[in-house]
Parts: structure tokens; C-alpha cells; sequence
């Protein structure tokens, strides 16, 4: 049997599994997203076509421009027919300029406010909490029995809009699904609102978008947009506690998590784990990805991440686990169960 320090080294040489993924503003999923690439396209065509004009009238000049030499008389002529031609142009150019900026802004308004204008009936309310540096979603519809958490993943229905009130425990950070929506700060002690839609089904993946500290870069998220049915299971399952463990090993394992560290600061629901300030593990094992999208949620990955969190993602605040081998075994294990 190959012992957990095996497996975490192994980890660290591992290539992440790549997935069907989707991480771009360039491919919108939602209608929010379509409006947003709609005035993008806009906004690069002018400027694309201005940088040609300018270029080209560039050019002209260079062309056309007489080449003094040094026997030449100087050009004194300050209101020659060369000058009204410039005065001329470079008034046009102005005028033109002038235009198009206005319609630049014209077409942001009418952007913003067809943003403002997403149907909510039947919405799906959910609210995400940034920390450093991970995600904490609590599904708030139904009743407060109904309510559950889960972390770095949000699943949602497709068709059906989302509205996701948004909160920070320590320092600016900001919501970002390109496929789905623009950004949105996350600022201490203020709660911001953003809705969206999916209108296709697929993994869109979020990230923070404001430099937070250390790990900014390793703090992403998961929308998985599916089928009504397929959600409403989703949903169905997260509202259970975890299942009990179904062997001695798994037992060992539940007890490992239970009277070490880990339940310090990890809830499982069902379990006598109650802690609050690190992502809720109920489900755990249904996940992608470990780590606000640091690796993917595989044995190896996992193996790696209890031994030493911090050898995958570096300043993270889950601390080493210096547990005996065979705990370690069965902590991984009762971990992998919980789906």
C-alpha cells in the first residue's frame, strides 16, 4: 500500500486534469454576458477604425509633406491655402471624434441600462461571502431548514435567473464569471447585489478580479450551469447531512476529522464537526476542484493538500497535519465519502 506522504509528494509532480471548462468573455452564456460582449464589439470596431484614419492621414502627411533643403527659403506663410486645408481637417477630425465618442457613451447607457433590465421572477437567491482565499455560498431560499452552505462552487439552473448578494470578511475582492457577467467589488462592511442568467448548460469558471494578497491568483470559483431537473437533485442531496460512515475505515476516519484540528475549523453536518471558518465539507467530495480552484479534487490532490496545504498553495490558513499514516489513510478516505 502506498503510504499519504507517497501520495502527497506525488501531488506536487501531477498535472492538473483538464476539464470542459469555459473562462471568456468572448463566449457568453447568459444575457448579461451577450449585452456586455455586444458594446465590447462596438467599442473596438470605432476604436479600430479611428487607429486606421489616424494611420492613414499619418501616412498622407509624411507623403505629401515637402522636403526642405538647405538652400531653401524659410515658409512664412501662416494663412496660405495649406493652412485653411489643415485648419479644415483637423477641424473635421475633432467633429468626428466628437461624434463618436458620443455615441461610445450612447451605447454604454443603453448597455447599463439593458443590464439593469434582467426579468427576476423566480429567482434563485444565493449568498457569497469572499475570504482570503475562498469562496463561501449559502443557498438561502426555502426555509431556514432548508438553507445550506457549500464553498467554491455554485450550481444553478439553466434558464432560470440568479441573484447573488455578495459580502467580504476581510479585504476587497471581486466577483468575476466573464461567460455570465461583468465584475462586481466585494468591499468590507457594504453588500453588493449581481444578477445573471445561463442560458446554456456547461462549467463556467469565476475568479477573484482585485488583488487580495498572497493566494489572489488561486482564488477562483465553479458555476455549474445544468438542467432544471439535474439542479433541483443537486439541491435535493446538498440539504442532506453527510451519509454516516459505511465501514470501520471510514468510521476511523470521522473520527480522525472529528478530535483533530480539523474540526476546529471545518463543519460536516451530521458529524460533530462545527467549525465555521473554513469551507463547509458536507459534500465535499462532489467538487471539482480543492482549494478555491488550486488543484483538482482527485486522490492524489487530496493526499497532498491534508499532509501540507501549503505546499500547493502557499499562505493558505489550513496548517500542516502531522498525523500517523494509518490516520491519515482513513481521514482520506472518510473524505472521498462524502458526496
Amino acid at each position: 500500500m502506498i503510504r499519504v506522504p507517497a501520495l502527497a509528494a506525488l501531488a506536487l509532480t501531477m498535472r492538473p486534469v483538464r476539464a470542459a471548462v469555459e473562462h471568456d468573455a468572448l463566449s457568453p452564456a447568459g444575457p448579461q454576458a451577450a449585452h456586455i460582449y455586444d458594446v465590447s464589439i462596438i467599442i473596438t470596431a470605432v476604436c479600430a477604425l479611428v487607429f486606421v484614419a489616424i494611420m492613414v492621414a499619418l501616412a498622407l502627411i509624411l507623403w505629401r509633406t515637402p522636403r526642405g533643403t538647405a538652400a531653401a527659403a524659410p515658409d512664412v506663410d501662416a494663412g496660405g491655402p495649406r493652412e485653411r486645408t489643415a485648419f479644415i481637417a483637423v477641424a473635421s477630425a475633432l467633429g468626428v471624434s466628437a461624434v463618436l465618442l458620443f455615441g461610445l457613451v450612447v451605447a454604454s447607457v443603453f448597455t447599463d441600462r439593458a443590464l439593469a433590465q434582467l426579468a427576476l421572477h423566480d429567482a434563485i437567491n444565493i449568498e457569497m461571502t469572499g475570504h482570503m482565499w475562498w469562496w463561501e455560498i449559502k443557498y438561502t431560499d426555502g426555509t431556514p431548514q432548508q438553507v445550506f452552505v457549500t464553498a467554491n462552487e455554485i450550481h444553478v439552473p439553466v434558464g432560470r435567473p440568479v441573484i447573488v448578494t455578495l459580502r467580504s470578511e476581510d479585504v476587497i475582492h471581486s466577483f468575476w464569471v466573464p461567460n455570465l457577467h461583468g465584475k462586481k467589488d466585494l468591499i468590507p462592511g457594504r453588500i453588493a447585489l449581481i444578477e445573471f442568467r445561463a442560458d446554456r448548460p456547461g462549467i463556467f469558471r469565476g475568479q477573484c478580479a482585485e488583488f487580495c494578497g498572497f493566494q489572489h491568483a488561486k482564488m477562483a470559483f465553479d458555476v455549474v450551469a445544468e438542467s432544471p431537473q439535474q439542479y433541483d437533485e443537486w439541491v435535493e442531496r446538498q440539504r442532506q447531512p453527510a451519509a454516516p460512515p459505511a465501514d470501520a475505515e471510514l468510521r476511523r476516519g470521522q473520527e480522525v476529522f472529528e478530535t483533530s484540528t480539523c474540526a476546529m475549523c471545518h463543519a460536516i453536518v451530521g458529524s460533530q464537526a462545527r467549525g465555521r471558518r473554513a469551507p463547509d465539507l458536507t459534500h465535499f467530495a462532489s467538487r471539482r476542484m480543492i482549494g478555491a480552484g488550486a488543484v483538482p479534487n482527485t486522490f492524489g490532490h487530496l493526499a497532498g493538500w491534508v499532509v501540507d496545504a501549503q505546499a500547493l498553495k502557499p499562505g493558505v490558513l489550513m496548517p500542516p497535519n502531522p498525523l500517523p499514516p494509518q490516520d491519515e489513510q482513513a481521514l482520506i478516505a472518510y473524505l472521498r465519502s462524502l458526496k
